[in-house]
Formats: C-alpha cells, sequence, structure tokens
C-alpha cells in the first residue's frame, strides 16, 4: 500500500516566534491516530527550532530546497549535510516558484536530485503546468518531459526515496483548483510514466500528491481518486486547524 502524505509548505513565511507558535497548535492535533505521514517545510532560519520541538511528534521536517552541491564557496545557499545535522529528512526539490521565479532549469533539478539522494534525503520532486500549456493541450507532454530530464536519471533504489509532487501551477496561490477528475487523470498518467521507466511495482509504490490550492473544503473528494495519495499544501498549512482538517480528510 503507498504512504498517505499531507505535506506543509510554509514558503517565506512564519519568524521564529510564529513557526514555534504553529508548531505548537499542529503538535496539539491527534496526528498518531492516522496513517497519514505528515510533514512541515519551514523556511530555512526555523528548521533547528522545527526539529527541537518535533522530537516527540509524528511529524516529519521538511526543507524547502538545497544546494546541488555538497560544500564550497556558495554564499546564501544550502547544503544537503547542513540539513540533515538540523534533522531535516525530507526536502522539495523543483517547486513552480523555483521553476518560474528563480528560473530553475531540469538540468539543475537532476543535479538536486542527485545530491540529495546521495545524503539519503527524501525527495518531494515538484512537476506540473502552465495555463498556457494546459490550453495548448501539452499537459501531458510537460509532465513527462519534466519527469525525464530531472528525476529519471536516479536508480530504481534511489527513486523508492522519491514522492512525487503535481502542481498544475495556474491551480497555485490563485484559487482555481483543477478537478478531482483532472487530478486523477494526471496522476495517473505520472504513475504510467514512472512504471514505463521503471518498473510496474515502482510505479505502484510511488506516492503521488496534489498540490494545487487544496482547502479543508475539497481534500475529501481529491483524496478519494485513487492515484491521488495526498497533497502538498501552501497556504492552508499555515493555519493548525486548516491543516489538520486536510490530514484529517482522509
Amino acid at each position: 500500500m503507498r504512504t498517505q502524505i499531507v505535506a506543509g509548505n510554509w514558503k517565506m513565511n512564519c519568524n521564529l516566534d510564529e513557526s514555534q507558535h504553529l508548531l505548537n497548535a499542529l503538535n496539539q492535533k491527534n496526528f498518531t491516530t492516522t496513517d497519514v505521514e505528515v510533514i512541515v517545510a519551514p523556511p530555512y532560519t526555523n528548521l533547528y527550532a522545527a526539529h527541537q520541538s518535533l522530537k516527540d511528534s509524528p511529524i516529519k521536517l521538511s526543507s524547502q530546497n538545497l544546494n546541488e552541491n555538497e560544500k564550497g564557496a556558495y554564499t546564501g545557499e544550502i547544503s544537503p549535510a547542513m540539513l540533515k545535522s538540523v534533522g531535516v529528512e525530507y526536502v522539495i526539490i523543483g517547486h513552480s516558484e523555483r521553476r518560474v521565479i528563480y528560473k530553475e532549469t531540469d538540468h539543475l533539478l537532476a543535479k538536486k536530485a542527485t545530491t540529495a539522494a546521495k545524503h539519503n534525503l527524501k525527495i518531494m520532486f515538484c512537476i506540473g503546468e502552465v495555463l498556457e500549456q494546459r490550453k495548448e493541450g501539452r499537459h501531458f507532454e510537460i509532465v513527462k518531459e519534466q519527469l525525464e530530464k530531472g528525476l529519471f536519471h536516479l536508480s530504481a533504489t534511489e527513486m523508492k526515496n522519491v514522492v512525487i509532487a503535481y502542481e498544475p501551477v495556474w491551480a497555485i496561490g490563485t484559487g482555481e483548483t483543477a478537478s478531482p477528475e483532472q487530478a486523477q487523470e494526471m496522476h495517473q498518467y505520472i504513475r504510467k510514466v514512472i512504471a514505463d521507466h521503471y518498473t510496474i511495482k515502482i510505479g505502484e509504490q510511488t506516492s503521488i500528491l496534489y498540490g494545487g490550492s487544496v482547502k479543508p473544503n475539497n481534500a475529501k473528494e481529491i483524496f478519494a481518486k485513487e492515484d491521488v495519495d495526498g497533497g502538498l499544501i501552501g497556504g492552508a498549512s499555515l493555519d493548525a486547524d486548516s491543516f489538520a482538517d486536510i490530514v484529517m480528510s482522509f
């Protein structure tokens, strides 16, 4: 059975005090009663404090990014070893905001995936099309290309530590949401692409999350789809009650 996952990407939100308040509220939620793996991704500056707060919690810790190099003269960057030293288990790679705003290419993301895998960090690899590409009917082509160029150099063993997050970019922060049917259609396609490249078993075992404006009022319907294994949550993850409601949507 695939792991069901709800991950909260806090993006550039929450100073240290705000992070502690949110983590304290999340620690009060009874996530031990669910089979869902719960993950939070605070900003870099709050990762160690989050690790300390979550020591006795089932909640896992993720970074929002990492550098593709292991160490060196890369001012302002964070290495995988640094992340592991503060308790990080997961790393988000290829979020649409990194691709669009910071022009991160498939080639760069492939290097980041290689480095993360080498350091045994679990990867949440984000893929997805922009509105123009969907309107042109190229959404399947774009997603397949992003998988092939950014991820498929990893070995089958490394792939077992990869979670896919499908983000229809046109549905992030816009209030728009792909219909549950659209999400299922793409998730099913992604699973087939993975199975065709690796094995049917790896395709079936890979958790695929939906990442486009998931809210408490639509999570249950989206998560009910056969190939949707959870969500990468943005804005709603900044409110403990909303995030908990999404987790409990399973």
